[in-house]
């Protein structure tokens, strides 16, 4: 619950995307008065100044009352705010306490157990695995929270408060989640990502390591690993540590690829064959999923949970095949340790578009990985770069806007091939967001 110290007092929301809506709407239900605002102005902010008016909250779009967040009796954070904005310098200060919509989420659910997920990649489909086997092995019926789109602060409005809760946690917020205190945490895995916000990959890592802040003797802690930064970041922390791995049979979850069997906690759990997601990676996230799970629940239940789970939308997203050539959405792939990830998946020659907003990591570490790469298109804003660093490892082209991008990848690939939008950028330069850009993929090779 949220301490008696903010009770009644007016609270601070900056940042009013879907979390930010989701906070100022549960701080009003709680009964405090709100004050929200953002500095951007559009049709979507609009809509959602109005939801939270006709809720009794005072919004400002445009600005930000600095002096009026300093008299909060807190101040709550979307993941978009940084540490610098005026808003969050000005509470602290002034001495406000300053939190995410993550932490004020998770107050308010005190008797629900949380499963939480953070790091580089596979954060997403971890999570929506993990819900799906809560709901699978009977334990519970809430989807998953978080950073996956569905705000916490959203599940605790909601009345009944679920018995679990699989919550993806970003950097951001776990930086403001002062009081989190997951039952189960998962480590998926760690790589450069957020340059652009963050000085130094240190700065970076040390918010990912803010997942343990809160460990006990009772905590469970699910780590890759494979991932050797990722073991360190868990190292010493209290609580049970179980890893999973695609190479040694001593973690608490692997593959045995010789067999073809994912392993829970040294019992075959399932087939390979039988899990429908795509690449490697998955298997670790299939494997990270069943471990979070509290150890009791029922081995075919997991199983059944796994073998009917689909690829979500955006993350290597078999979109449809076209004259023998797969098209594969995986615009969630905003980093190149992500799109290394999707690369290394392919089991058949492909053509990989690359580009969009160039975030600060090069792309030579793709280089090694392109034998079977027909051609890569880049485009969008980091197209320059994207040349510079893949200049000689296959094949390369320029495309121009989206469909001319396309076109140039159908022509580019052969029956058998695949066609992979696997971006490595975020997609700011052409698009409002990943979805978007995704979702014009599917439109236009729907269209084919």
């Amino acid at each position: 619950m949220i301490p008696a110290a903010w009770q009644g007092r007016e609270a601070a929301v900056v940042g009013l995307a879907r979390s930010g809506r989701a906070a100022g709407l549960l701080l009003r239900t709680l009964g405090n008065p709100v004050y929200a605002s953002d500095a951007a102005v559009s049709p979507a902010l609009e809509e959602t100044a109005r939801a939270l008016r006709d809720a009794g909250c005072e919004v400002q779009l445009g600005g930000h009352d600095l002096t009026r967040i300093g008299r909060a009796a807190l101040l709550v954070v979307s993941p978009g705010v940084p540490p610098d904005a005026a808003p969050y310098r000005a509470a602290l200060e002034a001495g406000v306490p300053v939190v995410s919509e993550l932490d004020l989420g998770a107050r308010m659910l005190p008797a629900t157990r949380l499963l939480c997920v953070t790091g580089s990649n596979g954060k997403t489909t971890t999570t929506a695995l993990i819900a799906h086997l809560l709901r699978t092995a009977g334990l519970s019926d809430a989807a998953a929270a978080g950073n996956i789109g569905n705000p916490i602060c959203d599940v605790a409005a909601g009345g009944r408060a679920p018995a679990w809760l699989a919550v993806e946690c970003s950097s951001f917020q776990l930086h403001d989640a002062p009081s989190l205190a997951p039952a189960a945490g998962v480590l998926t895995n760690l790589s450069p990502n957020h340059l652009d916000r963050y000085r130094s990959l240190d700065e970076y890592y040390g918010d990912k390591a803010l997942l343990f802040r809160n460990a006990t003797h009772e905590s469970r802690w699910v780590v890759n690993g494979d991932d050797a930064a990722a073991l360190g970041l868990a190292a010493g922390v209290a609580g049970h540590l179980e890893p999973f791995s695609l190479d040694t049979r001593l973690a608490a979850g692997y593959f045995d690829r010789a067999a073809g069997w994912l392993v829970l906690r040294g019992v075959p759990l399932l087939r390979r064959s039988e899990l429908p997601l795509l690449g490697d990676h998955n298997v670790q996230n299939a494997l990270a999923a069943a471990l979070a799970l509290p150890p009791e629940a029922e081995h075919d239940a997991l199983a059944e949970g796994l073998r009917t789970f689909r690829a979500l939308e955006h993350r290597l997203e078999p979109v449809r095949e076209v004259d023998g050539i797969l098209w594969i959405n995986d615009s969630k792939s905003t980093n190149v340790a992500s799109t290394a990830v999707a690369v290394r998946g392919m089991d058949r020659p492909f053509v990989l578009l690359l580009g969009g907003r160039h975030k600060g990591a090069p792309y030579t570490d793709l280089r090694p990985l392109l034998g079977k790469a027909r051609a890569v298109v880049a485009f969008g804003e980091a197209g320059d770069e994207v040349e510079k660093d893949l200049a000689g490892a296959a094949p390369l082209e320029r495309g121009g806007d989206f469909a001319d991008v396309l076109a140039r990848a159908r022509r580019l690939a052969r029956g058998g091939d695949a066609v992979l939008l696997s971006p490595a950028c975020s997609s700011y330069d052409m698009f409002a967001n990943y979805e978007e850009r995704g979702r014009t993929f599917k439109r236009i090779v729907g269209a084919l």
